[in-house]
């Protein structure tokens, strides 16, 4: 690769911003996201429910490649629901080609009145699906700022993976990252 070429581990599109809901299954965008994957590069997924029907699809039509979903699909924190989002992140966890980052939730949530536990589902969902080998912690800061100090954000990260074992806390907060993005090769 270029000059800093060897410095680029993922490609992300803000995939929730795309006024169609199946952009991802477009066949110019499939081609392309195959691409990076023979690049050997992983792909971000940042969706929200709506896409997820379609980031499945995707996702088992190139098993090869490594998918990260990030935010955790950025589930309606605010109104308390979980479906259709938990069933939809299952189908996703069930490909094991797919990581998912607790990131971004403060911002998913109220963002002056939330609390750990308005959070707990959500993770506790993830952790369910992916089990801490394919949870990844993402910080999404600057953005969490609009919801809380960063220091916050990580003790409430922290907070919502105490359960976890010293091991499985270490891949969640860093070692998972190493692998899917292939950081030490």
């Amino acid at each position: 690769m270029g000059e800093g070429g060897d410095r680029l581990v993922g490609i992300r599109h803000p995939v929730h911003d795309e006024p169609d809901p199946g952009w991802l299954l477009r066949p110019a965008v499939r081609r392309g996201i195959g691409i990076v994957g023979r690049s050997g590069l992983a792909f971000d997924l940042l969706v929200r429910p709506r896409e997820l029907l379609a980031a499945v699809e995707l996702v088992r039509s190139e098993p090869g490649m490594r998918f990260v979903v990030d935010h955790l699909a950025k589930p309606p924190v605010a109104d308390g629901a979980l479906e259709p989002w938990a069933g939809l992140l299952a189908d996703l966890a069930a490909i094991p080609n797919t990581w998912c980052k607790v990131s971004g939730l403060v911002t998913e949530a109220a963002w002056d009145a939330w609390t750990i536990d308005d959070l707990r589902p959500y993770v506790d969902r993830a952790l369910e699906r992916f089990g801490a080998r394919r949870l990844l912690y993402g910080s999404d800061w600057p953005v969490c700022l609009l919801a809380a100090p960063y220091a916050t954000v990580i003790a409430t990260a922290r907070a919502l993976t105490d359960g976890l074992s010293g091991a499985e806390r270490t891949a969640v907060f860093g070692g998972n990252a190493e692998d899917v993005y292939r950081l030490g090769a």
